[in-house]
């Protein structure tokens, strides 16, 4: 969740690189940095910690064409060598996202000859740029060369200090727009940096290239066409995020989540390897004692968590319990010191998420990670290991962007757990880290399907109940479409696994009653396919989301939605994304306040 500003202005800019990091903070504090073009060389500032750090170390630094970078770092130590902004010769660049290909690009540049001083992905993109410029000397135009070489999310700032007053950035994935003023011209991940200089903002979309001046914006996509985008009018206040060009928040943050998980999985674009201390220092010894793992959360949070129950015990061997945390500290439990208690909580201030923490810790349980979005929240300061899953500010109620990059972090936990306790191969591990960085790209392939779930959604306007199906790892995924869907359509809605359906809810199920089905290619297909037919039979009407290569055939009463690809292990993550625009485009139908559904609050902060 890297914060970035960029700006060509006619004055001093430093001060507002500053400032405008100040305000992307939450995006992260471990290290931050920024260059500008001075005479006849790039100039940069990086220190570890906070902004705070960086505004002492360029007090005495001065230009009118700079960028700036504030980073959380994912592994190891924060260290200046691993801040942003990297240089390469005459560029300077700042980067937020992940880079897929750039072992292959950091092998191929070796060879040229550039040496490689960091442990990031990013540092590929400045000597990759600056290897372009020998044969294209214009800036814009080299950008515009790396891009299509890169594969991945990314929003990248460049400056030449042989091509002074420029600014050239690009966007594919990762967040940034323009601000646009008459005394000069900007760029961030967010408007809030931007707020102090102008409240005209330019929402760049995937593919575009821009190139600032103190005088001029030019935005072309990544072949060279022109395009327009239209400058907004930001009504961003203390308590409000930017909307941008979407009708809702949650339709914003559910369409982030490529985005989000990119920067959640920032960690496997510059690592061949998951070390125990991306949840913090002590991480190694701690988890090394660890024999069992319990799981506290509340609402979409325990889903989270019933879904990494499979995982744990699957792959990396460890006992795992999930406890609803309103519950966990109303009854009488067996403690364990050497139980790793794991807290899952979208603002970490979650009160019976906070209070159950505090319970276990009463009774000497001391082991305790916290898996949040807010880094200085209560359940992270409580905690002894921590990790911040950078979805960034999530407005909606209805948790989306959150859940995914749970489910991300709690993955990443479970290949640790393997490593601990001996149970990963370094073929497996290899593999695993390529689906990680690849899922960001998996996610917006689901997302693409939008326009099919929305001519579904239409099907629910008249609907008072509805009924999820699920088996195995995918069952807590009907619990979170579910759960989705009462949420903020006001529809009925409650998951079963597939094979309870005749011990009860198959007396529920008629013309009138849809069923939601999660179909993956796995294991329990083929027993999932025999619970469909019971439904079928019955008069159900199905909604069945399938992969690609699930053989089960669209008929009368049985709809069939297949994701573009089958997933494994991390399936779930893909297959809850077609719920959640389902969710919303049924609340649409039905005409409810999607972003503040009623008698509910974003953060439950009293018990």
């Amino acid at each position: 969740m890297c914060g970035i500003v960029a700006a060509a202005a006619g004055k001093n800019i430093v001060p507002v690189l500053v400032e405008g990091l100040k305000k992307l903070e939450y995006r992260g504090y471990d290290s931050a940095g920024l260059a500008i073009i001075g005479n006849d060389a790039i100039e940069r500032v990086r220190s570890v910690g906070r902004v705070a750090e960086l505004e002492i170390g360029s007090a005495n630094t001065s230009s009118v064409t700079g960028i700036a970078h504030t980073r959380w770092a994912t592994h190891g130590v924060p260290s200046e060598r691993n801040a942003h902004p990297h240089v390469s010769g005459s560029i300077a660049v700042v980067h937020n996202g992940i880079i897929e290909n750039y072992e292959t690009l950091r092998r191929d540049l070796t060879a040229q000859g550039y040496v490689f001083t960091s442990d990031t992905d990013t540092e590929s993109i400045a000597h990759l740029l600056e290897s372009t410029l020998k044969s294209e000397p214009d800036l814009f135009r080299a950008v515009q060369i790396t891009c299509r070489q890169l594969v991945g999310a990314y929003a990248i700032a460049a400056i030449d200090y042989k091509q002074p007053g420029k600014v050239v950035v690009a966007r594919e994935g990762s967040p940034l727009l323009l601000g646009v003023s008459e005394t000069g011209n900007y760029a961030a991940s967010d408007a809030s940096a931007l707020l102090q200089v102008t409240r005209n903002m330019v929402y760049l979309e995937n593919g575009d290239i821009a190139e600032l001046t103190a005088t001029s914006v030019k935005i072309t996509r990544l072949d060279g066409t022109p395009v327009e985008r239209p400058v907004n009018i930001s009504q961003l206040s203390a308590a409000a995020v930017e909307l941008g060009n979407y009708q809702h928040y949650m339709q914003k943050e559910i369409f982030e989540q490529p985005e989000a998980l990119a920067n959640t999985l920032e960690i496997v674009g510059g690592s061949k390897t998951i070390q125990p201390g991306i949840f913090g220092a002590e991480a190694a010894d701690l988890l090394a004692d660890v024999d069992s793992i319990l799981i506290l959360a509340c609402g979409t949070s325990s889903h989270s968590g019933y879904t990494a129950r499979y995982w744990l015990e699957a792959i990396a061997g460890v006992t795992c319990n999930v406890e609803i945390a309103s519950e966990y500290r109303y009854r009488t439990s067996v403690a364990n010191p050497r139980q790793l208690i794991v807290a899952i909580s979208q603002s970490g201030e979650t009160a019976d998420t906070l209070a159950a923490l505090r319970h276990a810790k009463s009774l000497g349980q001391m082991k305790t990670l916290a898996i949040c979005n807010v880094p200085e929240s209560a359940i992270v300061r409580e905690c002894a290991l921590r990790f911040i899953t950078r979805a960034g500010p999530e407005i909606g109620v209805a948790s989306t962007k959150a859940f995914t990059t749970q489910l991300a972090a709690l993955f990443l936990l479970t290949l640790v757990m393997s490593k601990v306790k001996h149970r990963l191969t370094p073929a497996q591990e290899s593999a695993y880290i390529d689906q990680l960085r690849h899922l960001p790209v998996a996610v917006n392939k689901v997302l693409e399907l939008e326009t099919e779930i929305k001519a579904w959604a239409q099907r629910f306007a008249d609907k008072h109940h509805a009924l999820f199906l699920g088996r195995g790892r995918h069952y807590p995924i009907a619990m979170e479409g579910a759960l989705k869907l009462k949420e903020i359509s006001y529809i009925h809605a409650e998951a079963y696994p597939a094979g309870e359906l005749k011990h009860g809810p198959l007396a529920l199920v008629d013309s009138d009653m849809p069923v939601i089905s999660i179909a993956p290619n796995d294991q329990l297909l083929d027993k999932l396919k025999s619970n469909l037919k019971e439904v079928q039979a019955r008069g159900g009407e199905l909604y069945v989301f399938a992969d690609a290569d699930s053989e089960i055939t669209e008929s009368d009463g049985v709809h069939i939605l297949r994701l573009p690809e089958h997933y494994g292990e991390l399936s779930p993550i893909l297959h809850v994304i077609p719920l959640q625009l389902l969710s919303y485009h049924a609340a649409l139908v039905k005409g409810t306040d999607v972003d503040k559904p009623r008698n509910l609050a974003k953060s439950v902060t009293v018990e």
